[in-house]
């Protein structure tokens, strides 16, 4: 990896072609010929003053000069170490630019002082909310105002005028919960609604699936305050032409001039369109629009200024919802359709087609090729449900099948389809990687199916592939890509296509943005939409706000070329030496962390839009500590740049050190990025060679030294030690542990001793390597993992209990001297590879009769059972015979009873449940089973989500106990204090009970526990 650096505060060759003092080269340099891009032309470009130099590079003295500035002026925080400017390379799009620091203002004069320091040091600026936009408008080599730290108050809320007040860092999603109480709701809903921020709406003119009922951004933003580069404040109104008088003269006149100067233009150089986003709105500066000057101020992309208040419009929310799914032959019959639904009155109509929704998900839908999920409302249940009933009986003509859904279970269930597409969308069917740059173009909705039918046609005139999906009802298609965007004929390519299909979407009467704006991707094709005339309007309003040239320079006006900036330019070309297999990534480390496109779902502040993923976000509210912080970082530490020493780099190391390796995001995160991997990855070359943390050495070591305990018979001694004051608090100084943590105790009788005292009374012996079957009794073997063993042997012979209760015959692989059996969790989470493959070698080859003989593995630990499954395959690879058919072998305790005791009736226990669902469970092995067998033993309730927080050795080391606490207090904790009477505590993870034990002193089980208790009740009655 290359070791350059470019950390404002260690020195580096920071150029910085973006400044204000010098407008970046050429945008649109010419469309491409047929043998690629058409030459770059240097020099002076149309339109641009002649006044305003390429800059040198920035030199160190002038980046630690601005740095110290800021943080002289500035009561909020600043950033610009290599962590923070690392964090906001990029955004969600295919662009990488790297800021010189990052800012976190807590007020306007914040803002505003950040602005001063900035135009006296001649550098630019780039307000960035949730860093969600697709276009690269969220990234800049200057100074990144980042708003969502303290900027992110709903000040004000009116319900009788269904106003609100924002600052911009709100999410969108606290807005509408704030008005959700007053029957209201905020219109535009992006699918990222639970990380994106009003002001970035505002700054894109975003829009959502509602847009059909409620309009774009635009349509819902009444007034905004905003600080200019130039030291300005301005408000911005929509009152009929009074809101003028209150800018500035300068701009005032300016901005009057232009209008008056070009009415005519104006009125006819812009589509009607219900997703016209591209460009800047001038037409809302007509008199006979009103001289909306919020509106035109939506959609700027930060080129004008920095929104540091707004007053938005709140919609009143319907009484009730149904939303109707209509089947369609193909997609094209699907986009035909879409807008003869639009007289019905609908709040969506989105569209999404088989190559997108997967063979799983479109079980759960009706019959079709394709889709469109169609929204009404009513104010009550029943008006709902008719009003869908009416819209379904115009559309059966056309459609091959329909379905209405009243649950608003099943609906966030079928909504999540959806709304995980912006992710999901970056995976063809066949794993390569497909990308954005050409993501929401829209045409008039009664054009769309010609669009799409030309649409594919382009694709594979191109040798490419998409799967479009998105807001039908609108005419706007969301769509990725299989550019290939790593070498010069692919980039080539890119560029082609993309003047191509600016030409198809103009002949279609589209706009090149129909949603995300049009930032990098798109700004230098927007002469062939709107002509060079409106394009040099567009410099002149842009240059009326903005004289300097400082808000967010090479987007919308004098743009960089689209094939400028690519992320993927910095990462290393070869694949990079790593333990791990990646089979889903070709073995290729860059491309495993490629998968984050920066979609941020990740930085969902709550459980129940996120998942289990990503608790130490949630508990820190830090993005170095969510799943796409992390991966950011790993980005910058392959590309060398930023992050330049390699594996050894403390800030990747210090970030993903809160990672609780949960794997929750390998699920729960829409490309599947798999933190807990990487983290290893990442440990396991951190530390070769090197002396490990204390804790590696005592919890990574945890089955050995439990193993030596149990054969010396030292449980008495080791517990008693434990509880006294001295020795306790000493053990856990040199193992690294928490000192607010109790040391688990040590079990008298081990589990594998149990077993082998109870083989030796059983008459009946039978060993691994029998055939499978006695007396027509189906064996399975069950896994002797460490924690069951040592430390909680109860759920072991719980297990055996119910197992044999079911008619099945439990058999257990041989243990003892020099035949200890582990699945290595301990070492992976540790990052210690090369012991944790000998493990699990040793693993395969004991189990190697069991599974010749074709018998399931069950294991009752979730996180061993998601080791075993997963990271062992990915660890041992195709070379190791066995390994993928122990993997495929590996059944939990439920799962086994549901495979080879379907007609098993378990005892009836009949009493809610509380507590917390494995988080490797959630992401790995799946809760089908476990939530059937629940419900047929009498169980009833639901599990929360999230994570305990302990997980494994996370919990108990040192420095992460109030996280740990954190997470527990999210979910787990107040669904146990919050329980019914009589209610049962269950936690099938061996951590999961001890962090209930230890923090709320509650005693929790494995279900094996609460059904054998209830089977030895029932032949007591019997």
């Amino acid at each position: 990896m290359a070791q350059k650096s470019n950390d404002p505060e260690s020195g580096g060759d920071q150029r910085h072609s973006d400044a204000p003092s010098g407008q970046p080269t050429a945008a649109g340099d010419g469309p491409p010929t047929k043998d690629g891009p058409a030459p770059t032309r240097r020099g002076k470009q149309p339109g641009r003053p002649a006044n305003r130099p390429q800059p040198p590079p920035r030199s160190h003295a002038e980046t630690r000069a601005l740095t110290h500035a800021l943080r002289a002026a500035v009561r909020g925080d600043v950033a610009a170490d290599a962590t923070a400017r690392a964090l906001n390379t990029m955004d969600a799009s295919n662009y990488r630019r790297v800021p010189l620091a990052v800012v976190a203002p807590r007020d306007a004069d914040d803002i505003a002082a950040t602005l001063a320091v900035c135009r006296e040091h001649g550098v630019p600026v780039v307000p960035r909310g949730g860093g969600t936009s697709i276009a690269g408008q969220a990234t800049g080599v200057g100074v990144v105002l980042d708003t969502t730290r303290y900027l992110n108050r709903v000040v004000s809320l009116d319900p009788e005028a269904r106003t609100a007040v924002v600052q911009p860092g709100v999410i969108c999603d606290e807005l509408r919960s704030a008005a959700a109480p007053y029957g209201l709701t905020f219109g535009p809903d992006p699918s990222t609604h639970s990380r994106c921020t009003i002001g970035g709406m505002i700054g894109n003119n975003s829009c959502g699936a509602h847009s059909v009922a409620w309009g774009t951004t635009a349509d819902n933003v009444r007034e905004v305050t905003a600080l200019l580069y130039g030291g300005e404040r301005v408000r911005l109104l929509g009152d009929g032409g009074s809101g003028m008088d209150a800018l500035p003269t300068r701009l005032r006149d300016g901005l009057r001039a232009l209008v008056d100067g070009n009415l005519a233009l104006l009125r006819t150089g812009f589509p009607e369109l219900p997703r016209r986003i591209s460009g800047y709105a001038l037409d809302a500066l007509l008199p006979e629009r009103g001289v909306d000057l919020a509106r035109a101020f939506t959609g700027s992309e930060g080129t004008l200024g920095v929104a540091s208040e707004a007053k938005v419009r709140l919609v009143r929310a319907p009484g009730a919802r149904v939303l109707a799914i209509l089947g369609y032959a193909d997609e094209n019959a699907a986009a035909d359709a879409a807008s003869t639904l639009l007289p019905h009155g609908p709040l969506t109509v989105e569209g999404m087609a088989s190559d997108l929704v997967g063979p799983v998900a479109a079980a759960s839908l009706p019959r079709g090729g394709a889709w469109l999920f169609v929204e009404v409302g009513g104010d009550s249940p029943e008006q709902a449900r008719a009003h869908a009933g009416a819209l379904l009986r115009d559309a059966a003509a056309e459609c091959t099948d329909s379905a209405v859904i009243t649950d608003p279970a099943h609906q966030r269930a079928l909504w999540r389809i959806r709304e995980d597409a912006s992710g999901t969308a970056t995976r063809m069917s066949d794993g390569t990687e497909a990308w954005p740059g050409w993501e929401d173009c829209a045409v008039p909705p009664a054009r769309l199916g010609g669009y799409l039918r030309d649409f594919r046609a382009l694709l594979a005139q191109h040798g490419l592939r998409g799967t479009p999906y998105g807001h039908f009802g609108d005419g706007c298609i969301h769509v990725r890509i299989d550019f290939d965007l790593l070498t010069e004929p692919g980039i080539a390519r890119f560029r082609a296509f993309s003047y191509d299909l600016a030409e198809l979407v103009v002949a279609h009467g589209g706009s090149l943005s129909g949603e995300h704006g049009d930032g990098q991707a798109r700004a230098e094709l927007l002469p062939k939409m709107y002509g060079s005339e409106l394009v040099q309007l567009f410099e002149r309003f842009k240059d009326l706000w903005d004289p300097a040239g400082g808000m967010n320079p090479g987007m919308l006006a004098r743009p960089r070329r689209l094939d400028e900036n690519l992320r993927f330019a910095v990462l290393p070309r070869e694949p990079v030496d790593v333990a791990f297999g990646y089979p889903e990534d070709g073995g290729d480390f860059s491309a495993a962390v490629r998968r984050c496109v920066g979609v941020a779902k990740c930085r969902t502040t709550s459980v129940s839009g996120a998942g289990v993923m990503c608790p130490s976000f949630r508990a820190t509210g830090e993005e170095r500590h969510s799943t796409r912080g992390r991966a950011r970082l790993l980005h910058e530490m392959l590309a060398g740049e930023v992050i330049a020493d390699g594996w050894r780099s403390t800030e990747v190391r210090d970030a993903l050190d809160l990672c609780l390796s949960c794997k929750g995001c390998r699920t729960d995160c829409p490309v599947g990025v798999d933190m807990a991997t990487y983290k290893a990855e990442f440990l396991h070359h951190h530390y070769a060679g090197r002396l490990r943390p204390a804790a590696h050495y005592a919890m990574g070591w945890l089955p050995v030294w439990l193993r030596a305990a149990a054969a010396l018979r030292l449980a008495p001694v080791a517990n008693a030690a434990a509880r006294v004051g001295p020795l306790a608090a000493l053990a856990k100084r040199v193992g690294g542990i928490a000192p607010e943590r109790d040391l688990p105790e040590l079990a008298a009788e081990p589990f594998p001793r149990w077993w082998r005292a109870r083989a030796r009374r059983r008459a009946d012996r039978h060993g691994v390597r029998d055939s499978g079957r006695v007396r027509d009794r189906p064996t399975v073997v069950l896994w002797p993992d460490t924690f069951t063993s040592y430390l909680a042997p109860g759920v072991g012979r719980a297990a055996v209990a119910v197992l044999e209760d079911a008619g099945l015959r439990v058999v257990v692989p041989p243990t003892g001297p020099g035949r200890t059996l582990c699945c290595g969790l301990t070492w992976v989470s540790t990052g210690q590879l090369d012991r944790a493959k000998r493990v699990m070698r040793r693993a395969v080859d004991a189990v190697a009769p069991a599974l010749d003989a074709g018998l399931p593995l069950v294991v009752l630990e979730p996180s061993c059972a998601a080791t075993l499954r997963g990271d062992l395959p990915e660890l041992l690879g195709p070379d190791t015979p066995g390994a993928a058919r122990l993997a495929a072998s590996v059944l939990t305790f439920a799962q086994a009873l549901d495979q080879y005791a379907p007609n098993w009736r378990p005892p009836r226990v009949d009493r809610p449940v509380v507590g917390q669902t494995h988080c490797h469970q959630h992401a790995v092995l799946g809760d089908a089973a476990e939530r059937t067998l629940r419900e047929r033993a009498g169980l009833t309730g639901e599990l929360s989500g999230g994570c305990c927080g302990l997980a494994g050795n996370f919990g108990f080391e040192a420095g992460h106990y109030e996280v740990s606490v954190a997470c527990a207090e999210e979910a787990l904790l107040p669904a146990v204090r919050d329980r019914p009477a009589g209610a049962e505590v269950l936690a099938d993870g061996f951590s999961c009970r001890t962090q209930l034990h230890q923090l709320a002193g509650q005693r929790a089980r494995h279900l094996a526990e609460v059904l054998a208790e209830a089977l030895a009740e029932r032949r007591r009655d019997e």
